[in-house]
């Protein structure tokens, strides 16, 4: 417990008294140099303990050129950051001796955008991750003008030249199609998500070509004005409304699927007896869906592990190769899909 009766701002020079050793030795210490003993390292990092030492992050930061702290760029309603991202962007950087800063903009606001450009070259922070699901106009100014600093994107394009990480939405798209087909649906239909966010057009594209391999075609495909459950049922709505025949049903994301769910039970159609349905993302509330949802699972914990360790990596090596970095999705099944019978060939 630290010592009641020092002042509220210990100092290294305080630590070093307790110890009985000099300043720089206590700086040694805190620096991990090998030039001290065991037996001064264990005194010096209990003194710490028991006094409440903080380093002085500023002055250590103008000492090594490094503040330690990492900036994740965000694009405010025209992005959705899934809150298991936010975690596990954040457990890597810790993982890694870094802080995390949030920086949350409006895209297109060229002032905006000038204002984070500046920000990023003022040595504020060690690099920048840089959120891209949609062309976003930062991205078109730090290109004209880098900053001297390096910058990585996540959920950007598919075979981007930028320093990305990305997860495969192509082939997430692929399996979600795929395993309708494999329980022999023939009449699948589509809720996508917005068509502007480079996910879901991928994963849209995804979808084309798996029923186009055996020679199909969806049923229909409506694409939902945003990702949440209410976007999911008026798509739903759309193609019951239209007389749409389908037995199996994929969903852009599980929010869409939730809505899409409800809006199917409104019509006397039963998941999935009557309509198996397929989402996207694995969020943590799909396992508890009624029924629970099968999905494609993101690896939002790898997604948030490799951008940060190649984010430090180019840190620390600057030589480092540009490449883009590609996670594969998973098939989770639960309990909204099912085989079709030969007597529900026919969609309701």
């Amino acid at each position: 417990m630290p010592n009641e009766n020092m002042t509220q701002k210990v100092t290294m020079l305080d630590v070093a008294k307790q110890c009985g050793v000099s300043y720089q030795t206590v700086s040694r210490v805190i620096n991990d140099s090998p030039e001290v003993s065991v037996k001064t390292r264990r005194l010096v990092l209990h003194a710490i303990e028991m006094l409440g030492y903080h380093p002085n992050q500023f002055a250590r930061s103008l000492k090594t050129r490094r503040s330690a702290v990492l900036e994740v760029i965000t694009f405010g309603v025209e992005t959705y950051i899934p809150r298991d991202l936010i975690v596990a962007l954040g457990r890597a950087a810790r993982k890694h001796n870094y802080s995390l800063m949030f920086t949350d903009i409006k895209n297109g606001d060229l002032e905006e955008n000038k204002r984070v450009l500046g920000h990023l070259q003022s040595g504020l922070c060690d690099g920048a991750i840089i959120t891209s699901p949609v062309e976003n106009s930062l991205f078109e100014m730090i290109t004209s003008h880098p900053p001297a600093l390096p910058l990585i994107q996540i959920r950007n394009r598919s075979g981007s030249p930028a320093p990305s990480v990305i997860i495969d939405q192509f082939k997430g798209g692929e399996m979600a199609a795929q395993h309708l087909l494999d329980l022999g649906h023939c009449q699948i239909a589509e809720i996508s998500g917005p068509l502007i966010y480079h996910e879901a057009l991928t994963r849209h594209e995804g979808f084309l070509h798996a029923l186009s391999s055996h020679g199909l075609t969806p049923s229909e495909s409506v694409e939902a004005a945003e990702w949440m459950p209410d976007d999911g049922y008026q798509a739903t709505l759309k193609l019951l409304q239209h007389g749409t025949r389908f037995t199996g049903l994929v969903v852009a994301n599980d929010y869409l699927s939730l809505g899409a769910i409800l809006a199917l039970s409104e019509h006397g159609l039963k998941v999935p007896e009557d309509i198996s349905v397929v989402g996207f993302d694995d969020a943590p509330e799909s396992p508890f869906f009624i029924p629970p949802l099968t999905t494609v699972k993101q690896d939002y914990e790898a997604l948030g592990n490799q951008s940060i360790q190649y984010l430090v990596e180019v840190i620390e090596d600057p030589a480092t190769p540009v490449h883009q970095r590609v996670i594969m999705p998973q098939l989770i099944v639960r309990r909204s899909t099912r085989s079709l019978q030969p007597s529900n060939q026919e969609a309701p």
